[in-house]
């Protein structure tokens, strides 16, 4: 652990500070002084829902004002270079340069966007910059234009880069087809192969090399499949034990050696018996549940993404683990189903692991409206955002005209997690019971 920044002599206002500013904030920060910075932010978030909740009619105001007890904030277990997964943009450089990999400084509202390289980001591991680099020379060196506003034309866009302990490498490039045909696109894609696997880019020792046309900011593999050019078609990583295969866009949480010490915290916060049904909500790959299944009877899993779902069954079946069951699709469609002819008699605890989104009401309102459903753990990278909503929902009183039947449910204990050093997010869980 570093106990000063006196090594990080960046020039003052450079282009590479003013990044390492806005990506990672809390960079000129002792450790301990980082932490102690979160827990204040959380503590705030807990006094915004108890006030909250005033409004609503529930006392639930706590000593400091807090609508539940706070932990201190779980450090991490590595501090720099902890991102097992990192997106680099293509755009115009400080320089000019309008092939530049990296990060964005400035906002695209402001008009006043630059592309920095992103050597010096802490968080950010060598292995992703030398990806990051070598996709750089390979489009510098490519006739074709960056597309950075789709509608001026232009191909490259942008990198992801995922890494495992396991020590693979998947690149997933992503690039707008235009008016190119097929024969065009099948030219771009030998070159880009030819590049990682025999030339500059060999050095990356890519596993798995992925190929995107898109032409959207984003789209999902159903929307425009990945296509594998070179290597295997996943990536594997092991977690508490397990081992877990990873697609292009499945998602896994970002720190790895972080995400041991959470699942570990929110499989004693379930108090799961060998009779519990253990509900996991937006399950990714399925690592909570699959890491808790030891300890429950059964676990059932909901996630949107089809591939993480095929993932998660894979995962399943090669750890050995055959009291595990995945359900596709969205969970405001899926839930509900599944929830209002539930009568099981066996004690039923949730574990909801939603994106900055939040859960869709008609979640809330199925896990509301579930009585065997007596202890929820709510983990949100944004608790201040739309999670806050979620949170109102779940502890307002009984609401016929929403159609909230349940009683409700109240905050107990608070844990934050320290998921991303550096910056001032951290992962908060939420322990509510009724």
């Amino acid at each position: 652990k570093k106990k000063a920044r006196e090594s990080c002599s960046l020039p003052e206002s450079s282009w590479e500070e003013r990044l390492a500013n806005a990506v990672t904030p809390l960079w000129r920060l002792p450790y301990q002084e980082q932490l102690q910075v979160k827990y204040e932010s959380q503590r705030k978030i807990l006094q915004t829902l108890a006030s909250r909740l005033e409004e609503l009619g529930i006392d639930a105001q706590k000593p400091g004002g807090l609508c539940c007890p706070l932990q201190p904030v779980v450090p991490s277990p590595i501090i720099n270079g902890y991102r097992n997964k990192s997106t680099f943009s293509v755009n115009r450089g400080p320089d000019g340069n309008p092939k530049t990999v990296g990060l964005y400084v400035g906002t695209g509202r402001e008009r006043n966007i630059v592309c920095v390289k992103a050597n010096h980001v802490e968080n950010i591991p060598s292995k992703h910059k030398q990806v990051a680099q070598c996709y750089q020379e390979f489009i510098c060196r490519s006739p074709l234009d960056s597309c950075i506003l789709f509608h001026e034309g232009g191909h490259w866009r942008e990198l992801v880069v995922r890494t495992t302990s396991c020590g693979h490498t998947m690149a997933i490039i992503t690039f707008h087809p235009q008016e190119l045909g097929q024969e065009a696109l099948a030219a771009q894609k030998a070159l880009l192969k030819e590049f990682f696997t025999c030339g500059p880019g060999a050095v990356c020792a890519l596993t798995s090399l992925y190929f995107q046309e898109s032409t959207m900011t984003r789209c999902s593999h159903e929307q425009s499949p990945y296509q594998l050019l070179h290597g295997a078609p996943h990536i594997f990583e092991k977690l508490l034990g397990l081992k877990f295969r990873i697609s292009p866009d499945a998602f896994f949480q970002v720190n790895t050696a972080g995400a041991e010490v959470l699942y570990q915290a929110v499989g004693e916060l379930c108090q799961a018996t060998g009779d519990t049904v253990l509900l996991d909500i937006c399950c990714g790959t399925g690592t909570i549940g699959l890491s808790l299944a030891h300890r429950v009877s059964k676990v059932i899993g909901v996630e949107v993404v089809e591939k993480a779902i095929e993932d998660a069954e894979w995962n399943a079946a090669f750890n050995g683990i055959s009291n595990c069951e995945f359900h596709t699709g969205k969970a405001e469609a899926v839930l509900p189903q599944l929830l209002a002819s539930w009568e099981d008699a066996r004690p039923l605890v949730a574990v909801v692991n939603p994106s900055r989104a939040g859960l869709h009401y008609r979640v809330v309102r199925a896990i509301r409206n579930c009585r065997s459903i007596r202890r929820l753990l709510y983990i949100s990278c944004k608790p201040e955002g739309e999670a806050m909503r979620n949170f109102l929902e779940l502890c307002c009183p009984p609401d016929p005209r929403k159609k909230l039947a349940g009683e409700p449910f109240a905050p107990m204990l608070a844990i934050p997690f320290d998921m991303f050093p550096h910056t001032v997010h951290c992962e908060l869980v939420l322990l509510f019971t009724r």
